[in-house]
């Protein structure tokens, strides 16, 4: 008879168990969203909500219809496979009226260090620098082209030009 007043106990916390559990599918079905699940698992609105935020990112063939002269030397150097945008910003807005928005130029000695500061997480081919040690406080387009980074011909030109091209 004692083997029933214990299954008392686990009874009781059974019927917890399956109360907690219908409180669960009520509060989530007021809490999850209708669409979600519609096409995996995130919201099937979201597609829609995105679709219709402004565009912000003109992206590089846009860039390049206007600036060919640079698009001419990206392409022969390192920084051809690098979106004008990621280092200039959104230009969606200069795209559609060049009067607009002025992109703008990127201070090197910050921007450039964000992909060539030495890391061991980096390939051993990919170019890498200690910035206090290889730039000493100078911008790097005083000695490199942004838009082709090699040293050479190209360099000296941004170097005379202050690097704006």
């Amino acid at each position: 008879m004692s083997g029933l007043k214990d299954a008392g106990h686990l009874f009781r916390f059974a019927g917890l168990f399956v109360l907690a559990f219908l409180v669960f599918l009520v509060v989530r079905a007021y809490v999850v969203p209708k669409s979600f699940g519609e096409y995996g698992h995130y919201r099937g609105a979201s597609i829609g909500e995105i679709a219709a935020r402004p565009v912000r990112f003109a992206g590089h063939q846009t860039c390049e219809t206007c600036h060919t002269d640079i698009a001419d030397t990206k392409t022969k150097g390192k920084h051809a496979h690098v979106n004008c945008e990621a280092c200039h910003g959104a230009l969606a807005q200069h795209a559609d009226d060049p009067t607009s928005l002025t992109p703008v130029k990127p201070d090197t000695l910050v921007l450039c260090a964000r992909c060539h500061t030495a890391s061991a997480a980096k390939p051993k081919g990919f170019p890498q620098v200690d910035p206090a040690d290889h730039m000493g406080g100078v911008p790097c387009e005083t000695c490199h082209n942004p838009h082709s980074p090699a040293m050479g011909s190209d360099s000296s030109t941004s170097a005379a030009t202050g690097g704006a091209k």
